[in-house]
């Protein structure tokens, strides 16, 4: 069952299913470039320098990164963005992936448009448009920590290896000499924000005066029961972890005290990590209502079929699921929240990603909390201007969402 749920969500993050907008904008470059026509589209750089470190993707191609440099104000800053697009969970299914633009860098798009954060729109994104804007391409199917080589089927686990030579080589290039840094990501790139937070914060030890922070956008993926009574997520999870070998570059603080498949689960390691963190996710997760809460091998009379299509459709005890579920979510960051150097931004929403979208991010009608929308709430957070903690009331209380379902 297992490997029937990883080829379902293979499927999803190649953009087969038009079910979540977020899968689907990242598969599709041809409607990146529709969306934004008056932005400039950034051209890919294959990293083949990366290839005598390991530092390979699933195929045993070059990982690479788009880079919109900074000018003016924002040459000294930098913000490395960790794309997403799901996982795979067995030596099988990654198999299938390598295949894909997920596993080669040879498949992916040549070019790709920056918008939302990554935005050099003064007026969309007036905290970061100058900065150097750079955007790491995902190859490794286990959010950018795996560590291993199945010889027999040809398949390279080298997501650490892919992060550690991608940042090397950013330093190399300038970013030694920034005096501001920003790693975000969102999905299993947020996921990977929140892995590789410390870890990335360690490559500025020792320079003075360079303030790092991390953002985590719709990685909050939590341990969460499904419909049936199982833990669809968690043994989806535990495959990830064995297949990529990711225990051993899992936090120590957590993998001291609890098994890796529970520390790969954001929940569990977002308390102890010292570095800035913003985490920024809808409370009501699209991605995880469909693959997590209320999968299809969960749900085997399709019940939760309509209401995962169209919230209105959502019966009272449905709406009774989702309400604890985001409960849980709220319960997940409590802990986190206690630190004034972290900030927070979970709206009653159903969406899975929006820091990376201009309509999301910073456009007129963008979400909002207490009036306020995600792209200021990030910048107050990261340049000390406000203390950010905001925590939507329940749905259907927020009228500025923009939804999926």
């Amino acid at each position: 069952m297992r490997e029937t749920i990883g080829m379902i969500k293979l499927f999803l993050v190649a953009g087969l299913s038009i079910l979540l907008r977020s899968t689907q904008a990242a598969a599709d470059g041809g409607r990146r470039l529709a969306a934004a026509p008056n932005l400039p589209a950034v051209p890919i750089t294959v990293l083949t320098s990366a290839v005598d470190k390991g530092a390979v993707c699933l195929d045993g191609t070059p990982p690479a990164y788009h880079m919109d440099p900074g000018f003016g104000a924002g040459k000294n800053k930098w913000i490395v963005n960790l794309e997403g697009g799901g996982w795979c969970d067995s030596v099988r299914i990654c198999g299938y992936r390598k295949a894909s633009r997920l596993g080669s860098s040879n498949l992916m798009d040549k070019q790709m448009i920056f918008e939302g954060v990554l935005s050099s729109n003064p007026v969309d994104n007036p905290d970061f448009y100058s900065w150097n804007r750079v955007m790491i391409r995902y190859c490794d199917g286990a959010s950018f920590s795996g560590e291993g080589y199945d010889a027999g089927n040809k398949v390279y686990f080298r997501g650490q290896r892919i992060f550690n030579a991608s940042i090397e080589h950013l330093l190399s290039i300038g970013m030694a000499s920034a005096d501001q840094v920003l790693l975000a990501g969102g999905s299993a790139g947020g996921l990977a924000a929140i892995l590789q937070c410390d870890h990335f914060s360690a490559f500025f030890a020792g320079r003075r005066g360079t303030t790092v922070k991390c953002l985590a956008d719709a990685g909050l993926f939590l341990d969460a029961v499904d419909v049936s009574g199982g833990r669809t997520l968690r043994s989806y999870y535990g495959g990830i972890v064995a297949t990529h070998g990711v225990a051993q570059n899992l936090p120590k603080s957590c993998t001291g005290r609890l098994d890796a498949t529970s520390c790969f689960f954001p929940q569990n390691i977002i308390s102890s990590i010292k570095t800035p963190m913003f985490l920024l996710n809808a409370a009501y997760d699209t991605w995880q209502i469909h693959e997590s809460l209320a999968p299809n091998a969960a749900d085997p009379s399709g019940a939760w079929r309509a209401c995962k299509s169209n919230r209105s459709a959502c019966d009272a005890s449905q709406m009774t699921i989702l309400q604890a579920f985001r409960g849980q979510m709220v319960s997940a960051v409590q802990g986190f929240s206690r630190s004034k150097a972290n900030g927070l931004f979970i709206n009653s929403c159903f969406t899975h990603g929006q820091s990376k979208y201009r309509a999301t991010w910073n456009a007129k009608g963008s979400p909002t909390i207490q009036n306020k929308g995600i792209g200021k709430s990030v910048g107050d957070w990261y340049f000390g201007r406000a203390e950010v903690k905001a925590i939507d009331c329940p749905y259907p209380c927020d009228k500025t969402c923009h939804n999926d379902i």
